[in-house]
């Protein structure tokens, strides 16, 4: 038999050759921990400061939802209305308790009345906006019946919703709310619709 030779480009390696052991020594594992603990600490930093940041955002985003809700329920009751008075309770079906009276809406399942004041328990932020009507059923349509006086939104400022009428039948809305910073302070959110009356605006 003949003698074996190395195959091409093999060398025999010279003496005193080591193979060096797989993984990390211990000066590469302390730079490694001592980058990652610097770049938590960043973060963790970063997330502190941008933390009241977010939390306005999102208080901001949740309180818009409502102002839009508030003012999707006002259209739908303008555009029921028989007739309506602005600054007047006359014929309202629920006391005011010292609220201001903004909007008396005629419709024919019953009177529907809008003031804004003290909330009814201290559950409510600030001034409220209550609407007091008729209930809706489970269409989502009001029922005739015995009228319910309801906390449409709270947190409003003194004059935190102004209804002026304009002409052909317009009125302009407008909500404001004042929400308190965790640091201190306070930051007002508005919101403002123009919206068809439905019906005549009585003086």
């Amino acid at each position: 038999m003949g003698t074996r030779t190395p195959s091409r480009g093999w060398r025999r390696p010279s003496p005193g050759w080591h193979a060096r052991p797989a993984g990390f020594t211990l000066t590469e594992l302390l730079i490694a921990v001592a980058i990652g603990l610097l770049f938590c600490g960043v973060m963790m930093r970063s997330l502190v400061l941008a933390g009241p940041q977010a939390g306005l955002l999102a208080r901001q985003l949740r309180e818009r939802g409502l102002q839009a809700r508030t003012l999707a329920l006002l259209r739908a009751d303008l555009l029921r209305a028989d007739s309506l008075r602005l600054a007047t309770a006359e014929g309202s079906a629920c006391p005011l308790s010292g609220r201001e009276p903004l909007l008396q809406i005629s419709t024919v399942q019953g009177p529907i009345t809008y003031s804004l004041g003290s909330p009814p328990s201290p559950i409510w932020r600030g001034l409220v906006l209550m609407r007091c009507g008729p209930a809706f059923g489970l269409d989502g349509e009001p029922k005739a019946g015995q009228a319910q006086n309801r906390v449409v939104i709270d947190g409003l400022v003194s004059d935190g919703l102004r209804i002026e009428a304009s002409g052909q039948g317009l009125l302009r809305l407008r909500l404001e709310q004042e929400l308190p910073l965790v640091g201190g302070g306070s930051h007002r959110l508005s919101s403002g619709r123009v919206l068809a009356a439905g019906a005549v605006v009585l003086p």
